[in-house]
């Protein structure tokens, strides 16, 4: 009997480790191919994994940003509806699965932001408070996030700029926020880590002229 005991814990204990080793190799070939400039591909691998690794919230959370930050150059309303509509759904998934967390409001305010990107005028009056109310809650719960920091200060830019204000006040907070980069501890494996070479380029492109 306590052959058979030892026997069914080491095939378990094989089992997980297999698993684990799959969801590992799988998500790093999803993030490599994102990286290598196949972000679409990249979302499907993710979404593959998310069928599977039902109680981890980060496979969803890549779909769902992947998914978003793309749709930011869609021009045509029916793609863009559809892409976002499956942003969405990832999205609700992964907040199902981790309640307040900044990562996934900070994917939120870029969901509602590519449908201002899309339509200002249609949309900027219905979800631009909306946008800085997500950035806000985001902050609330962790004000070192480097992504909700810098996400919240590009938006509140993206309407000065629209007033005609000058530019220098954010761009010095932008300096400021680019910093939480260095300091952001990656608290699982795979946990988001991005932002940085984009804020960089944001700053160079909108601040060092």
């Amino acid at each position: 009997m306590n052959r058979l005991i030892i026997l069914s814990f080491l095939l378990l204990t094989s089992t997980l480790s297999f698993s684990q080793g799959n969801y590992e190799k799988g998500m790093q070939k999803a993030l490599e191919t994102w990286q290598a400039g196949k972000p679409l591909e990249a979302a499907n691998i993710f979404e593959r994994i998310a069928a599977v690794e039902t109680e981890n919230w980060l496979p969803s959370y890549y779909v769902a940003l992947i998914n978003t930050v793309e749709s930011f150059s869609i021009k045509d309303q029916a793609a863009l509806t559809a892409q976002l509509s499956k942003a969405k759904d990832y999205l609700n998934d992964a907040m199902a699965l981790s309640k307040d967390n900044p990562e996934l409001l900070v994917v939120e305010a870029q969901w509602y932001t590519s449908w201002v990107i899309f339509d200002g005028q249609k949309y900027g009056m219905q979800y631009g408070a909306k946008v800085a109310q997500i950035y806000e809650k985001a902050l609330a719960i962790d004000p070192n996030n480097p992504r909700a920091a810098f996400g919240k200060i590009e938006w509140e830019m993206g309407s000065a700029r629209f007033f005609g204000k000058p530019m220098t006040p954010y761009c010095n907070r932008l300096v400021e926020a680019i910093k939480l980069y260095d300091s952001f501890p990656e608290q699982v494996a795979f946990y988001p880590m991005h932002g940085k070479s984009y804020g960089l380029s944001v700053i160079e492109s909108t601040c060092n002229n």
